[in-house]
């Protein structure tokens, strides 16, 4: 039995499409919070964007990642299957022949594709953070500081993703589409552990070991239980990377990640690497739950059997 199999990308590009439709809304508030100034708290936060930007404004940035992130989606539990499988039969000769699941193998697959995940999700993310970021006003995002982009006055600086990939490759060069790949890192690895890891566990806890595989209703409790626990872990990290990836917009404030660390943790506390840890878990469920109930009916209808387990 051949370790590699393509269903898994194509049932990942299907779960990351609903996963994308789902939590985007809610996706531009975290990355406001965390990025913005003067939203407050979330429900202040929603009730601006809101008001400023009628509905519309939750889903500011949305086409790209609709577009792209399906991609990142697919590749990144197309890798983690497939690199889980190859660990699996090389241990056991085939991995029916060993335990069902191999904690050790596990991390590791969810290491690789957390890895994976910052090469082609670095700019994807880039890209839909500037483009919800943007409409922030130059003076409030001013703070005393230098802008570079003042003759923009009220406009904004990016008119959709080609444009805001263009500009950003002319302006930092190519390496400026990988501005904030370092926090991307850092939170991914770890984050991608705690994606992986309790989805597989509960999903397998959740089930009865008379069924052949998880119920629809196990795929989303599993999934949005996953999610939650991954961002809400992931958020110290993803305010800084958050940052990292909006800075450029108007501004260009931070040197790295350990001097946006520093200068965040100087003016805001150590609450700030905590801001918009509710909104991330929040988020994380219906999203998660979205993304791992579509990936797994999708290779279910592909695979042509309904004993499909976790990923």
């Amino acid at each position: 039995m051949s370790s590699f199999q393509l269903e898994d990308f194509a049932a990942g590009w299907i779960g990351g499409t609903a996963s994308v439709i789902v939590g985007h809304p809610l996706d531009t508030v975290k990355t406001r919070l965390q990025a913005g100034i003067g939203y407050g708290s979330t429900l202040s936060c929603i009730r601006r964007v809101y008001r400023r930007e009628s509905v519309f404004g939750f889903f500011k940035g949305m086409s790209f990642p609709l577009a792209s992130i399906a991609v990142y989606n697919s590749v990144v539990f197309g890798v983690f299957s497939n690199m889980r499988r190859f660990l699996g039969q090389h241990h056991c000769g085939e991995p029916e022949a060993g335990p069902r699941h191999s904690l050790s193998d596990l991390f590791l697959a969810s290491m690789v594709a957390g890895v994976v995940s910052v090469g082609l999700g670095g700019p994807v993310d880039l890209i839909k953070i500037r483009l919800q970021m943007q409409t922030q006003p130059v003076r409030e995002a001013n703070l005393g500081l230098k802008s570079r982009a003042v003759a923009f006055g009220e406009q904004p600086v990016y008119q959709g993703p080609v444009h805001c990939i263009v500009t950003i490759v002319r302006t930092e060069g190519l390496a400026g589409l990988y501005r904030g790949a370092s926090a991307m890192l850092l939170r991914d690895i770890p984050g991608y552990c705690l994606y992986f890891i309790p989805y597989v566990f509960l999903s397998e806890w959740i089930t009865p070991e008379t069924d052949t595989g998880p119920s629809p209703c196990t795929m989303l409790l599993a999934g949005g239980v996953a999610g939650a626990i991954s961002w809400g872990t992931a958020t110290p990290m993803d305010v800084v990377k958050s940052r990292l990836q909006a800075d450029g917009v108007y501004l260009n404030k931070y040197k790295g990640v350990l001097d946006c660390i520093s200068q965040s943790y100087q003016q805001e506390g150590l609450k700030v690497f905590f801001r918009g840890i509710t909104v991330n878990a929040v988020r994380g469920f219906p999203a998660s739950a979205a993304m791992f109930l579509g990936y797994e009916l999708s290779l279910q209808a592909l695979r042509g059997d309904h004993s499909v387990t976790s990923p």
